[in-house]
């Protein structure tokens, strides 16, 4: 898989934008989609890792707007399409008895639906090359009750079903299919709020680990997924929460 190139949805910012630089670190070309087409929001990087991105503008609820966006990034890259991290997402959140049919709706296209068609959109390059690695990026909300969060927990939970469905289905095909299942993480978003006030003071005390995870925790793991050599390790839940969700 060295030397390939992997494409990452919701690339611009946030856990996005981590995965895109550990990528490029790794020696990983990086196809960067994101719905304003930017290259990701990073200061510093040095050239020889920024040259690696390919920013493309796609909405990934779209499946047109998909192909068209990965037959960019293969020609821009000039190596095959190896991999695929699908991390675009949004939230929502309300009393349940309050949430609308299109509110819901749109959470699930864009956080459930956009896997299964980018994935599809991947699946004849992978055959193509015989092998690759899809990385779902999940939640450790697919398993927990959260109020005002219907959408968002189904969505995720969904996504770890379409992780394993994938896995088992396209196993022969030498395709690895992985869910990374995030707690809370620290990003530019939300910094703020986890540092002080009400939700700091839950975090210190609700996290075994004591604080929130940093994207560069995701990123990190999602990079040693792609370059871990390991065909018989396939359709896994990674919970990256600091041991949160397992508490009662």
């Amino acid at each position: 898989m060295d030397n390939g190139c992997i494409i990452v949805t919701g690339a611009s910012r946030g856990i996005g934008a981590a995965i895109a630089y550990e990528l490029a670190l790794a020696g990983f070309e990086v196809g960067c989609l994101s719905r304003s087409g930017d290259l990701p929001a990073l200061e510093g990087v040095a050239p020889e890792i920024a040259n690696r991105w390919h920013a493309v503008k796609c909405d990934v609820s779209q499946a047109e707007q998909l192909e068209q966006a990965f037959d960019v990034v293969a020609r821009r890259a000039g190596k095959p399409l190896v991999g695929l991290v699908n991390n675009a997402g949004i939230h929502s959140q309300g009393p349940i008895e309050q949430v609308s049919a299109d509110e819901f709706r749109r959470v699930m296209d864009t956080n459930a639906l956009s896997v299964l068609m980018a994935s599809q959109t991947l699946y004849p390059h992978l055959l193509r090359n015989g092998a690759g690695m899809i990385v779902n990026i999940g939640s450790f909300y697919d398993k927990l009750g959260i109020k005002h969060h219907l959408a968002y927990c189904a969505a995720k939970a969904a996504v770890g079903a379409m992780t394993r469905c994938m896995a088992v289905e396209w196993a022969k095909k030498g395709i690895r299919v992985h869910n990374v299942a995030p707690g809370y993480i620290m990003t530019d978003f939300n910094r703020d709020a986890m540092q002080t006030g009400p939700l700091a003071a839950y975090l210190a005390k609700r996290i075994p680990a004591g604080l929130p995870g940093q994207a560069e925790d995701v990123a990190r793991l999602v990079t040693s997924l792609f370059k871990l050599d390991s065909p018989f390790m396939t359709g896994e839940t990674i919970y990256i929460d600091g041991a949160h969700g397992m508490l009662g």
